[in-house]
């Protein structure tokens, strides 16, 4: 019998390097998303500082932007504008919310992917059975994903500076919205030691970034109420006044606030079982048979809980909408340069209110477009976790488990648009607009062509690019807006804007519902299902 005798502290490299190991695994499971959206944060930067010229071109120009910072309406849904006499504060007023928000969606949807979603799929089973025990493993992970949020910044920074801004306002942009990636990043670790399953953890951070939001808002529209800005990461972001100022003390404050769900989150790691929460999870429930009698029924049951929380979601936006029609018309109106503007980047007819909704109804088809990509890739994500095997192994073909997914996933899209509409007349009757329902309903469902153009692009890639199938979902309805937005702006081509299926939209309910355009989307969307469809049922499974 022999034994061998291991020097205190010769493990330590071997722990080192199991550490390295994971911050590899990360890094390669979020690289991709990362990309997009440090490239979004540059180029959205710079086109929006190359965009001032053309708003500020006369005197009458720069007293028509002096307007917005009276309007409530303009503060509430695009923040407060500070500094437009400059380029760079006029950049941080077009793009900072939108970025703000891109920044934070997605690094709390990704903490939740690859903390608790790996977790809950059996991936890391066998990781956390080596040496690198669970704080380690989610330190590597937080770490990651703040070095993607302050590269995205750093991103910001870079296309406000090259687009000829000045650097020093560009510095508190960028902390700013790094700063707001960092901390919804952190609370969806959080969230994902504290709840048992991903819904669950992504449910909740979804919902502490919707309210953070809503008081930013609330705080930009009310000047009485202008201190709720200090309860949310968007709000203290906002507070720094980029080139007005470059407060450095909201963004302290905001850098604390940062921490403590970071620290919370490496607490509870340590406190918790492997794919377990801090929350127990029910030890028994009476059986839920409903809904579990076919692919069909089931898809529906899978869509039923996601589906309301997308509702409440798009149907308060729209509600504001609706409610700040006569408010933003009249403001339009009062200052045609604007409507000039706003024409020559796609968005025409704003001083009534029918042209007013149809715009904002064109940005309808982005989120619902987003959700039918979504709902496909959490297929994809099915697939790769195993839970589809035993249901395929049934005599069951997987052209219909996919047909059930795209089926459902179109009645949500119909439901979220028809949730849009009411909420905007309901809102517009609040104020005496005079917007009729069947014409808020129109417009609303005047998207759905574009998000089948979502749904066929994702089967294609659910068939070719499983992994990609998200991304290539959102490409129709998030890709072809800011096509035609750049497109219009800058003057490209007239062959490059019609590639948007926004180029073919009308402008519904301020013109008529363009039928043929609307039924070659739908026949396009429709041929591109069925083609994923066939290459789907001849792939390989991804297990």
């Amino acid at each position: 019998m022999t034994a061998t005798v291991t020097a205190p502290g010769a493990g330590r490299g071997t722990l080192s390097s199991a550490t390295w190991v994971v911050t590899g695994l990360t890094l390669r499971q979020t690289w991709r998303g990362a990309v997009v959206v440090i490239a979004l944060a540059a180029l959205m930067s710079a086109v929006a500082v190359g965009a001032y010229r053309t708003a500020v071109a006369s005197p009458s120009d720069a007293a028509a932007l002096a307007a917005l910072a009276e309007n409530p309406a303009i503060r509430t849904l695009f923040g407060e504008p500070v500094a437009l006499h400059d380029a760079g504060g006029f950049a941080v007023w077009r793009t900072g919310t939108v970025l703000s928000v891109l920044l934070a969606v997605w690094g709390l949807l990704a903490a939740t992917r690859i903390t608790r979603g790996e977790e809950d799929a059996g991936r890391w089973d066998v990781l956390l059975a080596g040496r690198v025990p669970v704080r380690k493993v989610v330190t590597r992970h937080l770490a990651t994903l703040v070095a993607w949020t302050l590269l995205a910044g750093v991103a910001a920074f870079t296309g406000l500076v090259v687009a000829g801004a000045t650097a020093h306002g560009a510095m508190a942009h960028a902390a700013g919205l790094a700063l707001c990636g960092v901390f919804s990043a952190s609370v969806g670790v959080l969230t994902s030691q504290v709840f048992a399953a991903r819904s669950a953890a992504s449910g909740a951070a979804v919902a502490v970034l919707g309210v953070g939001l809503l008081l930013k808002m609330v705080g930009d529209g009310i000047a009485a109420l202008e201190w709720l800005r200090w309860f949310t990461p968007f709000g203290m972001a906002a507070l720094a006044r980029p080139y007005d100022g470059d407060h450095m003390g909201p963004l302290a404050v905001l850098g604390a606030v940062c921490v403590l769900p970071a620290v919370a989150a490496l607490a509870a790691a340590g406190r918790r079982d492997v794919r377990g929460g801090l929350l127990p999870s029910p030890s028994g429930r009476a059986p839920r048979t409903v809904l579990l009698g076919s692919p069909q029924a089931f898809a529906v049951r899978r869509l039923l809980r996601p589906l309301a929380a997308w509702s409440v979601g798009i149907g308060t936006y729209f509600l504001l909408i609706g409610v700040l029609a006569v408010s933003m018309t009249a403001f339009l109106a009062g200052n045609p340069r604007f409507v000039e503007l706003a024409e020559q980047s796609g968005f025409g007819g704003l001083a009534s209110v029918e042209g007013y909704v149809a715009a904002l109804f064109a940005l309808l088809a982005v989120p619902v477009g987003a959700f039918a990509a979504v709902r496909l890739a959490g297929l994809a994500q099915d697939e790769t976790s195993r839970r589809l095997t035993l249901l395929l192994a049934q005599p069951i073909s997987r052209v219909r488990v996919l047909a059930a997914e795209v089926t459902a996933s179109a009645g949500g899209a119909v439901v979220l648009t028809t949730v849009a509409g009411l909420a905007t007349w309901a809102g517009t009757v609040t104020v005496g607009a005079g917007l009729g329902l069947l014409d808020a309903l129109s417009g609303a469902w005047n998207v759905l062509p574009v998000v089948f153009l979502c749904l066929g692009s994702g089967a294609l890639a659910l068939a070719w690019a499983p992994r990609a199938v998200g991304f290539v979902g959102c490409v129709p309805a998030a890709g072809g807006f800011l096509l035609n937005v750049f497109a219009d702006s800058w003057g490209w081509p007239t062959w490059v804007g019609q590639v948007s299926p926004f180029a073919h939209l009308a402008a519904v309910p301020g013109a008529p519902v363009g039928w043929f355009a609307a039924m070659m989307m739908t026949a396009v969307g429709v041929l591109a299902m069925v083609v994923g469809a066939a290459g789907y049922q001849q792939r390989d499974l991804r297990v």
